[in-house]
């Protein structure tokens, strides 16, 4: 029982560690700031000497699958000294007081052991605000304020190092994130181009590639995709390859391996009736023939009828020319219309829309309220942010759902202008 309060941190030895910088890719900025650590703890009379100090703390923050684990193991590995991982989650047990021991403890092992790196990997299922409410948690909370007394207490110019990774800052408690705790906050970011090719190159020195395989063009075919994307990519290509008998990975395995992880599985078992796969035939087209006719649409790549994944039937794929970080009102219109594209098909040639378009819709509604809430994009409410401005959240469906702070009047107004967006683009396809 006398165990128990004892830290679950899993300690690595610096022969243990096999992963450096060079291993990490498309998060050069990240890596700059994270190598200041390194040089500390390999030569630390050189920031004593003028003075200096390096940060208690480092909070590596981002989207899930960036790297974040990957790049603590590699400062610990390029430093060569013992490296502490433990989750958040580890310290808090069904015992009051019990977390508390685990970091007084984790402090004691690590002063041992240093120089030495301590990484708190999900941080924020420790360090999340604390509150006054009915949802208070009695444990979670003494865990985190020992572990804002262990930061305070512990002497930097020692050698310990702390290092947490989250994809919540926004909620984790700002007494973590003052200066002399996590006083660096390190954005770990969804790599760029240049970035993603950099990655799919470490990844695939583990597979055979064909000569015809172009790593930049699978870079250019995976916008928004993360590291451990990626990682997923090269390994389906590998896959493919065995699946076809082949000593090598070709470019077009690469190619469905993008489709793969983007769209889903094929279910060649879910037979569709003739009239049913004519639909989806007329409503993907409707899709493409849009997109190719407004400008400043990206590329159709392929048109598919074949079901894939959960709900999709078909599937029109568009990979943009470069990696884009702001759009025109007009390009969003343009999106809105690429959408409307296929349920307009259906209806000229049909007479009638079907079931199909749901997700669409829903895609189109959701740009139009942001255009009209958040972009200021609606000539009638005006130049205004109608939604109150919080902190970027770095996971999907994490959207805010308080109750709006405007007027019933406006939000009316609202309705009717996200109505009226929708239905104007509606006509526009109609029209082409």
């Amino acid at each position: 029982f006398m165990r128990i309060g004892k830290s679950k941190a899993k300690v690595y030895i610096e022969s243990d560690i096999k992963t450096r910088m060079n291993d990490v890719a498309g998060v050069d900025e990240a890596k700059v700031e994270l190598m200041e650590v390194v040089e500390f703890l390999k030569t630390p009379e050189k920031f004593t000497r003028i003075g200096g100090r390096i940060p208690k703390g480092v909070l590596l923050v981002g989207p899930p699958g960036t790297g974040k684990t990957m790049l603590a193991k590699a400062i610990a590995g390029e430093a060569g000294v013992p490296f502490f991982s433990i989750s958040g989650s580890e310290f808090v047990e069904m015992f009051v007081g019990v977390g508390a021991a685990r970091v007084r403890d984790l402090f004691e092992q690590a002063m041992a052991k240093a120089p030495c790196i301590i990484f708190i990997d999900e941080l924020d299922a420790l360090g999340k605000a604390r509150g006054t409410g009915p949802m208070m948690h009695e444990e979670r909370e003494q865990t985190l304020n020992q572990l804002l007394v262990e930061m305070d207490g512990f002497d930097p110019r020692v050698g310990v190092i702390m290092l947490a990774a989250t994809n919540r800052p926004e909620i984790l408690d700002q007494a973590l994130l003052r200066a002399g705790r996590f006083d660096r906050q390190v954005l770990v970011d969804r790599p760029d181009r240049p970035g993603r090719a950099a990655i799919l190159a470490i990844h695939a020195k583990s597979i055979k590639l064909a000569p015809d395989v172009d790593l930049d063009k699978i870079a250019a075919m995976t916008p928004g995709m993360v590291g451990a994307d990626l990682a997923n990519v090269v390994n389906e290509a590998a896959l493919l390859a065995i699946r076809r008998s082949r000593e090598t990975a070709e470019h077009r395995d690469f190619e469905e391996a993008v489709e793969r992880v983007i769209a889903g599985l094929e279910k060649r078992n879910r037979v569709l009736s003739v009239e049913e796969r004519k639909r989806v035939a007329h409503h993907e087209v409707g899709h493409a023939l849009v997109a190719m006719s407004l400008p400043g649409c990206d590329p159709v790549q392929k048109i598919s009828i074949i079901p894939r994944g959960i709900a999709a039937l078909g599937y029109t794929l568009q990979l943009p020319v470069e990696d884009r970080y702001l759009l025109t009102r007009s390009e969003l219109e343009n999106r809105i219309a690429v959408l409307l594209g296929g349920r307009m098909a259906e209806e000229l040639v049909f007479g009638e829309a079907s079931t199909g378009a749901a997700d669409d819709l829903q895609k189109a509604t959701t740009i139009a309220k942001r255009m009209v809430k958040d972009y200021g994009m609606s000539d009638k409410l005006g130049t205004v942010a109608l939604d109150e401005s919080v902190q970027p959240t770095f996971l999907k469906n994490m959207e805010s759902h308080a109750t709006p702070t405007y007027s019933e009047h406006t939000a009316q107004q609202v309705d009717q202008e996200v109505r009226r967006l929708i239905e104007e683009q509606g006509n526009r396809v109609r029209e082409l």
